[in-house]
């Protein structure tokens, strides 16, 4: 049962691994090709964000951004596949973090077919989530479990 939890903790970041590996491949000078499609994505969301909360999205330079996704996908990712929740909280935080921005679905008229695209890569992070977040929910209920158990001593005679 060990080795089909670590091998499903594999598959599950494999993901996160593979993404972070080709992010920091073409990372380069300037942040590579994921710096300039993050750019107008982030630029729209920091402007939706403000409208809509009347908070200021503080400036950040995307090379800086890529490389902050880039180390918590690969330090979560080998975390969780040894069993951290650790790994998992900071898999979580970049879900949080990346998925409004990058499947901005809410600036698309619905009738696009883009919309649809865009929605449903949304839906499939928050599903990613979700699934993190189970797994940390698990982990401490099975914690819980073990501490909770009695210890039956043995009769002496």
């Amino acid at each position: 049962m060990a080795f089909i939890s670590f091998l499903g903790r594999v598959l599950f970041v494999s993901f996160f691994v593979l993404t972070a590996w080709q992010e920091f491949n073409e990372f380069g000078i300037d942040g590579g090709p994921a710096a300039k499609t993050l750019l107008p994505k982030f630029n729209k969301f920091s402007k939706h964000f403000t409208t809509h909360t009347s908070f200021q999205v503080p400036e950040l330079e995307m090379k800086v951004l890529v490389a902050g996704a880039i180390a918590l996908k690969g330090v979560g990712s080998l975390l969780f596949i040894f069993g951290s929740t650790t790994g998992a909280f900071l898999l979580i935080l970049h879900q949080l973090i990346a998925t409004p921005i990058l499947y901005d679905f809410y600036n698309y008229n619905m009738e696009k077919k883009a919309f649809t695209l865009i929605f449903i890569k949304f839906t499939q992070n928050l599903s990613l989530l979700g699934g993190l977040m189970f797994y940390i929910g698990m982990k401490a209920s099975i914690q819980r479990r073990s501490v909770n158990r009695k210890v039956y001593k043995s009769k002496r005679a």
